[in-house]
């Protein structure tokens, strides 16, 4: 991989991990948690996206330490709870029931160190990590440069209305949405999408429920999605393998943003 110059830019691996939040629709499909990004950012500014981020040093001490054999990807799983919460305030992924002022106290720590120990420590909370449903695996590794290898995970409050509001530092809106209304948006340009987003997004339209989704994410094969670019003259496509649940599996670099 080369850039202008005709330099070979190394690609630098990223850990991190996202969380698609369901709630119940009022009147249809569950809703999804989405974040817009800010457009100063460097990867995916104005980009609609779920919330997560990178994996830092201190999830990986925590989940040394929360004795779940059983549970998989532990690192992972405590990063999505934590950017979750420094996000958007919402807490998920514990056994306890969290109040409204403790989740707001928990965000304000968190925006002061990102750890999420004393968090914990401080409410007495107990990790649930089988909480978040495994979803998709992604290293998009056909492009140069920074690579977000990432793991996405669901999970669902329900019928909680919850008052949720953006950090207004990475983000500057929070909305919940269906899947099918967020490609309908995507479709006629209000909001933008990177590349894993919108493959995403349709896959969870196909589904008219939680349980439905997290079904179908627990009967695909645990494969990990790296995208691959088809020179075919008229324009390049980006594929994806077919089998793993994705209704589309290739699509022009043209028509869509692909940080």
């Amino acid at each position: 991989m080369a850039d202008q110059n005709g330099k070979t830019k190394e690609q630098i691996i990223v850990e991190a991990a996202t969380v698609i939040v369901f709630r119940n629709g009022q009147s249809g499909p569950p809703e999804i948690l989405m974040i817009q990004r800010a457009k100063e950012l460097a990867f995916a500014g104005s980009a609609v996206v779920f919330p997560g981020g990178k994996i830092h040093e201190s999830d990986r001490k925590i989940a040394k330490c929360a004795a779940q054999p059983s549970c998989i990807h532990g690192p992972a799983r405590i990063a999505a709870i934590r950017e979750l919460i420094e996000e958007t305030g919402l807490v998920i992924g514990i056994a306890e029931r969290a109040n409204a002022k403790q989740a707001h106290t928990a965000r304000t720590m968190l925006t002061v160190k990102e750890d999420l120990a004393p968090v914990l420590d401080r409410f007495g909370w107990t990790l649930d990590l089988e909480a978040l449903v495994p979803f998709a695996h992604w290293v998009p590794t056909f492009k140069p440069g920074r690579v977000f290898d990432t793991r996405f995970y669901l999970a669902n409050i329900g019928s909680g209305n919850v008052d949720l509001t953006p950090d207004l530092g990475e983000s500057t809106r929070l909305f919940w949405t269906s899947a099918r209304e967020a490609l309908d948006l995507i479709d006629t340009g209000e909001i933008k999408a990177i590349y894993p987003t919108r493959r995403n997004l349709e896959r969870l339209a196909q589904h008219t429920s939680f349980e439905e989704v997290a079904m179908h994410a627990r009967s695909t094969p645990a494969q990990t999605v790296s995208p691959w670019i088809v020179q075919t003259g008229a324009q390049d496509m980006l594929h994806i393998p077919e089998g793993l649940g994705y209704p589309v599996t290739a699509a022009p670099l043209s028509q869509i943003m692909i940080d």
